[in-house]
């Protein structure tokens, strides 16, 4: 896993005072990760147009031309007077080789993006946005500088963002480039050496990044086993049982020994699926809430309050009587509209799903904070995991599953990992992983997958 970082102007002020790295040096060198990105994708003489700001994320623009200058058609466009010391030094540099300055913008092969960069504390003002649109309008390769311009340093997009193929980031990773919003704009993401290696311009962190060698898939390596040694999950079906029995099969293919379905109905399951009207007493985790709908209050208590770990969905978010085991080492995998929930009945923050998604790491974190003991997976185009005051990000996820029975497929795979003895944040962690990356190498169209073709998925990673 990588690190995260709110901001990284601490960071800077570090090289400058514990290196001796100058402004200018590092400038240097984000300028020169950004050229030679360029130049080992691209041959030579296509046409550049890199757009700056007034300030340091210009300056980055400004001498990227200079060092793409005579290999490359490189044209400067200042949507403002450069103001800051580094961008007037920069165009003073620049001037002296004679780059072309531009006044007006147009549909270069390569656009570079240098307007803003984490700097943005404001809302566009009516130039900026109508520049953006623009730029968006071109069919060119786009690269952003640090960021995309439109994006802030909380994620947030107010009107309209570059919409970046490649964002070159100085330093370190923000958690800005990872708000659901910024998914569609950033492209990927490449971290830019400033002048010594990450592992140095990092200091500790609680925000991570996760990355595929972070999932550790439930292989079996013990050849003296049998069906128990692996676990036995009760997935609790209500009003929709279909939601049940889903999760069941996923935590089925995922390596618990023995799944039960608990349902007072008799259910038609597959074959490898049990069935009980009560908890099992040898089961060793429980998933609830997954088309829990309506319920008896007291036997769903009974359930909750069995010593086992568990992973909750769904339903349960609406009712009072999830702040009762809040304490428990226990899963919750709220959607955006179920954690707004959530946060309400634990008296945590009024809020609407417009306000979370403006603010995810915000309000996970306030969540995670008062109830230590809990690990919180929120779903969204990128999932934020949490726990004890430490933040995972997934970014692996796609519209491919934005399907009904999916969050189900995830509840199943959570379930199976506790029921085989993972801990709870390692559970989620993997079953997260696992869950997204099927996705990902699901081959047919995009808006075709259905809970089946994901578990199928899933078996094969």
């Amino acid at each position: 896993m990588q690190k995260l970082f709110d901001e990284v102007n601490s960071l800077d002020k570090r090289c400058y005072e514990k290196f001796l790295l100058s402004e200018d040096l590092l400038m240097e060198h984000a300028a020169s990760n950004m050229a030679l990105y360029i130049s080992e994708k691209y041959s030579s003489f296509e046409s550049i147009l890199i757009v700056c700001g007034s300030g340091n994320n210009g300056a980055d623009g400004i001498a990227l031309a200079r060092l793409l200058h005579t290999k490359f058609d490189v044209k400067l466009y200042l949507a403002t007077t450069p103001k800051s010391s580094m961008a007037q030094l920069q165009l003073q540099r620049a001037k002296t080789l004679d780059i072309k300055i531009v006044n007006e913008l147009f549909n270069a092969d390569i656009i570079v993006d240098c307007l803003f960069g984490t700097g943005l504390n404001k809302p566009l003002d009516e130039k900026s946005i109508n520049l953006l649109n623009t730029l968006n309008s071109y069919n060119s390769f786009k690269i952003a500088c640090d960021i995309p311009s439109g994006i802030n340093s909380l994620g947030q997009i107010q009107n309209v963002a570059f919409e970046a193929d490649v964002t070159i980031t100085m330093g370190a990773l923000k958690t800005s480039l990872f708000s659901d919003m910024a998914k569609d704009y950033v492209g990927e993401i490449i971290v830019a050496n400033l002048g010594v290696q990450r592992e140095i311009y990092e200091i500790e962190s609680n925000k991570f990044l996760l990355e595929k060698s972070d999932m550790k898939l439930p292989f079996r390596n013990k050849k003296n086993a049998h069906k128990g040694s692996f676990g036995h999950l009760n997935v609790v079906a209500g009003c929709k049982k279909g939601a049940g029995i889903i999760a069941a099969n996923a935590a089925f293919g995922f390596g618990t020994g023995l799944v039960s379905v608990v349902c007072h109905e008799n259910l038609d399951l597959p074959y490898h699926i049990m069935q009980t009207h009560f908890i099992s007493e040898n089961c060793t985790a429980i998933a609830i809430g997954m088309g829990l709908g309506k319920y008896e209050t007291d036997e769903i208590r009974k359930i909750l309050n069995k010593k086992v770990p568990k992973i909750i969905d769904a339903d349960l978010f609406y009712d009072k009587l999830i702040c009762e085991v809040l304490e428990q080492e226990i899963v919750l995998t709220p959607h955006p509209k179920e954690f707004v929930s959530l946060l309400k009945l634990c008296e945590i923050a009024e809020i609407n799903v417009e306000e979370l998604q403006n603010n995810r790491f915000l309000y996970v974190e306030k969540f995670c904070k008062k109830y230590p003991n809990v690990v919180l997976l929120l779903k969204g185009a990128n999932v934020i995991i949490s726990s004890n005051e430490k933040l995972y990000v997934n970014s692996f996820g796609s519209a491919v599953l934005s399907k009904g029975g999916s969050g189900d497929v995830l509840s199943g795979l959570v379930g199976s990992l506790l029921a085989q003895g993972y801990k709870p944040l390692d559970a989620t962690i993997t079953a997260s992983l696992a869950h997204t990356i099927a996705s990902r190498n699901y081959s047919k169209n995009n808006y075709s997958l259905i809970p089946s073709d994901l578990i199928e998925e899933i078996r094969q990673l």
